[in-house]
């Protein structure tokens, strides 16, 4: 079953002289618990991709279907809601908020969207991922692997069906890189998730189902 869909995908900054075309027209299919990594030199669009099929960015041209919604048809409102239900997304710089412990950051989302927490699901998240002991720490009493971790949590306690990493280990040494890599993959194994990441690293992109190349904008292998 189709996850994620694209028709004629394209996004243009600027215009006339000063256009860039970041994204030209793509077509593109991932399936239900697909693990894709999308690899590619600085600025050749991939990131771009990704914020667009996360819906962060809106597109110049084209459609995104998610589950066969198609994502850009929805309101900001409506899209927003949607995101928050459907989507997890995983940032390299980690993101969590400060002031607030591990769980707490976890369960953000969760109390964002107005949801009653599941208890036994995050202590599970929590289990799976290895920072049970570390939940009522600050992130700043974190290393920086624990406060990735975290924030995978965080992104998986909505129960998303489709997951976004960008760069989910560009800070993190080889060693931690691995380990919060294989604990991702077991986890979206595990809850039969879709997860489509941007990585710089071959080797973590080897462990993918498939591996997309964009090059100046285009897909140029693995479509």
């Amino acid at each position: 079953m189709s996850m994620v869909k694209t028709s004629g995908l394209a996004k243009t900054y600027g215009m006339n002289e000063t256009a860039v075309k970041a994204l030209k027209p793509t077509d593109l299919e991932i399936k239900e618990g697909e693990f894709v990594a999308i690899v590619g030199p600085s600025g050749s669009g991939k990131s771009t991709l990704l914020h667009l099929l996360a819906g962060l960015d809106k597109p110049s041209a084209g459609n995104v279907f998610i589950n066969e919604q198609d994502i850009y048809e929805l309101s900001e409102n409506e899209l927003s809601r949607y995101r928050r239900q459907n989507i997890g997304f995983i940032f390299q710089a980690f993101n969590l908020i400060p002031i607030l412990s591990a769980e707490e950051n976890i369960k953000l989302p969760v109390l964002m969207d107005g949801k009653k927490v599941d208890e036994g699901y995050i202590k599970e998240l929590m289990d799976v991922l290895d920072i049970k002991e570390r939940r009522k720490h600050l992130p700043g009493e974190l290393s920086g692997g624990q406060q990735q971790r975290v924030s995978i949590a965080r992104a998986l306690a909505n129960k998303p069906s489709i997951i976004f990493a960008d760069e989910p280990t560009g800070n993190l040494d080889s060693k931690n890189s691995k380990e919060v890599l294989q604990l991702l993959k077991s986890t979206i194994e595990k809850y039969n998730q879709t997860l489509i990441m941007i990585t710089h690293d071959g080797s973590i992109a080897q462990m993918a189902d498939r591996i997309i190349t964009i090059s100046d904008g285009m897909i140029v292998e693995g479509k």
